[in-house]
């Protein structure tokens, strides 16, 4: 069934300031979006309205999950999370005197999820075999690339139907960006998730991409609906990948 997000004329800022302004986005069922932008610009604003972290004062935020339609803004994070959409927060947000396997069960929250308990811990060790290693090791003792594959199966603990990744490569080294990338795309193939990715590394991000927007200054400047069209747009290749 579909699981899919509309994002439709959102304003919404803190306060008196305002960030963003009159955004829409379309993430259709089955596949991976990029929300594209430097920071400073809106990224995780848009990320904490879709969780009901940040109340957006203008537009609503769509949520088709297996087929039911259901208005996010006004929604609690307990109830918005409870439809089985999971978020893997920028700079992931571990318990580092916890375990690896008591973060992970903590990512269990939705009732679904908790009657599945066992079933989805076995299936985060399998995707994340160095999990299965270390699920005894105290969380704040690990590598970056390590908590970030932790932060990311502490999600899918949810058993997300809507996965939303927000700045996955902050603090990490070139090649575990990359690493880190590749597995959000083998995640979303191999359990048919629909993701939203949040990302300021153009290059990285664009890989794995079926379409994707730019955001500037609050606003969304382009929409590419093809990795093609995101890499031969004159606004990213100038301003964000150099050429």
């Amino acid at each position: 069934m579909a699981n899919s997000l509309t994002i439709k004329n959102i304003h919404a800022g803190y306060g008196a300031v305002r960030v963003i302004h009159d955004v829409s986005l379309d993430i259709d069922s089955g596949k991976t979006v990029v929300l594209l932008g430097t920071n400073g610009n809106g990224k995780s604003t848009l990320i904490k309205c879709l969780m009901g972290l940040c109340r957006p004062s203008e537009g609503s935020i769509i949520a088709e999950i297996d087929g039911v339609k259901h208005n996010l803004v006004g929604m609690s994070t307990e109830d918005i999370v409870d439809l089985g959409i999971a978020l893997v927060p920028e700079g992931r947000r571990l318990f580092p005197r916890l375990t690896v396997e008591e973060n992970l069960l903590l990512g269990a929250f939705r009732k679904k999820a908790r009657q599945d308990l066992k079933k989805n811990l076995d299936f985060c060790l399998t995707a994340f075999p160095r999990l299965a290693e270390r699920k005894n090791q105290l969380a704040g003792s690990m590598s970056g690339g390590e908590q970030q594959m932790l932060a990311l199966g502490r999600a899918l603990m949810l058993a997300p139907k809507i996965l939303l990744v927000d700045e996955p490569s902050v603090g990490l080294a070139p090649v575990l960006v990359s690493r880190t990338i590749d597995t959000i795309r083998e995640l979303k193939d191999q359990y048919q998730l629909t993701v939203l990715m949040a990302e300021q590394n153009f290059t990285q991000a664009i890989r794995i991409a079926d379409s994707g927007y730019v955001i500037v200054h609050g606003k969304i400047a382009f929409s590419g609906k093809s990795a093609d069209e995101l890499n031969n747009n004159d606004l990213i290749r100038k301003f964000y990948l150099g050429v």
